[in-house]
């Protein structure tokens, strides 16, 4: 059907209600899961009634509700506010044709309002908890109680959409009883507008960071699934003339964060060259820093698609990045990047079976790309057009319309 049949029949179906589960909405976004929604709303809003309720403060935006921690809850273990946080918001989704939810975090109130008020559930997988064990570190038992929250709410949702065809594989592995026939692949997005090559470059200066030196820039929480560690090691041999610039924060807990700040600090030390960028950047200035990069780089253990990826690669900058989940879907090896090759033990962790191997093909694929300036500017500019031509928002969320009728339709 093509896309203009495809939203005519949208403006038809203009009355059908979509309540938006979200933990992460604007202003308080942190990953990609958030870009996510924000972006899909924006796309669906002139088509169908979407009505978004999320975790947080409030927002003024119309069709938008924000729901705090119920106050008895004050001082609990996350995972429990998060799930009384739920309650809150299933009770309210009372009239809507089919709820939607994303992550862990809110498919339990999708799962609650599915049974309470009639309608189907839709949930969209960002990551998977049992892919995520690191997690312990950060929750304790509330791991627990986040595996059984995102169990429950997979295996009674009528429609499962994965972010890439890489998480749908693992979906199916992670729970077994999920009908494969329920799981579709529609994968994440980017906005080509906004997320475009930007020539500035006072965010760098003011910064310490020479526009003009071949740079490796990273992107992302310090989190075991990110794979800082192992970059930060795949770095010490490239001559000190290559800048490395690292957008990362928030770590997940005060063991890792220490970790990366000493592998900071030794690199720092060998090396120097090193910018170390902790706060969230806006997105004017992080289009700076991707522009005038040489590569990005995603050394990811585990990473159902990564926006981030996208977003450099709309910036006209090419990517290194581990082949695992769903980047190899995203990145064209030897077309708009390198994938690195990365053999993982199979017990969840995404931890390399032989981490030595895993950096030092890393390092190989980082000096070949700054070896040869004119093929990575080549690369870039081929990573824009791909991003263009096949990670649109409207192409996505046409595909989202989609699997709401399939759902719907099996209900009537």
């Amino acid at each position: 059907m093509g896309r203009s049949r495809r939203w005519a029949r949208a403006e038809r179906e203009s009355e059908m209600r979509v309540d938006l589960l979200t933990k992460e909405y604007p202003p308080e976004v942190y990953g990609g899961a958030g870009v996510h929604v924000a972006e899909l709303t924006r796309v669906l809003r002139p088509h169908i009634d979407v009505r978004v309720r999320a975790f947080g403060a409030q927002r003024d935006e119309p069709g938008t509700s924000s729901y705090a921690a119920p106050v008895e809850l004050e001082g609990a273990n996350a995972s429990l506010t998060t799930l009384g946080t739920d309650l809150l918001i299933a009770a309210d989704c009372a009239g809507a044709d089919l709820v939607h939810s994303h992550t862990w975090y809110a498919n339990f109130a999708g799962h609650m309002a599915s049974l309470l008020h009639g309608m189907p559930h839709v949930l969209s997988a960002h990551s998977l908890e049992p892919l995520r064990p690191w997690k312990a570190e950060q929750l304790g038992g509330g791991y627990r109680v986040s595996s059984f929250a995102e169990r429950t709410a997979y295996e009674g949702a009528a429609g499962v959409i994965a972010v890439s065809g890489g998480m749908r594989e693992d979906i199916l592995r992670a729970y077994p009883t999920v009908d494969p026939a329920r799981v579709h692949v529609v994968h994440n997005g980017i906005d080509i507008e906004q997320w475009a090559p930007n020539p500035e470059t006072s965010a760098l200066t003011s910064r310490g960071i020479d526009p003009e030196a071949p740079t490796i820039v990273f992107v992302g929480r310090i989190t075991r699934q990110k794979g800082l560690p192992y970059f930060l090691r795949a770095v010490r041999d490239l001559p000190a003339d290559h800048q490395v610039v690292l957008c990362a924060g928030a770590p997940d807990t005060a063991e890792i964060a220490a970790e990366v700040n000493d592998l900071v600090s030794q690199l720092a030390a060998e090396r120097g060259n090193v910018h170390l960028i902790s706060e969230h950047l806006p997105r004017h200035e992080l289009t700076q820093v991707l522009t005038h990069a040489t590569t990005f780089v995603c050394p990811s253990v585990y990473e159902p698609l990564g926006i981030v990826n996208l977003e450099a690669m709309a910036c006209g900058t090419p990517v290194v990045a581990s082949a695992t989940g769903g980047i190899p879907e995203v990145v064209a090896d030897g077309e708009t990047g390198y994938l690195v090759p990365i053999d993982q033990v199979g017990d969840g962790t995404g931890t390399p079976v032989d981490p030595d191997r895993f950096v030092a093909d890393l390092t190989e694929a980082l000096t070949r790309m700054l070896a040869d300036p004119a093929r990575a500017k080549q690369m870039g500019e081929a990573s824009r057009r791909r991003a263009s031509e096949h990670f649109s928002w409207t192409s996505i969320a046409e595909r989202t319309l989609d699997v709401y009728r399939t759902v719907l339709a099996q209900r009537r």
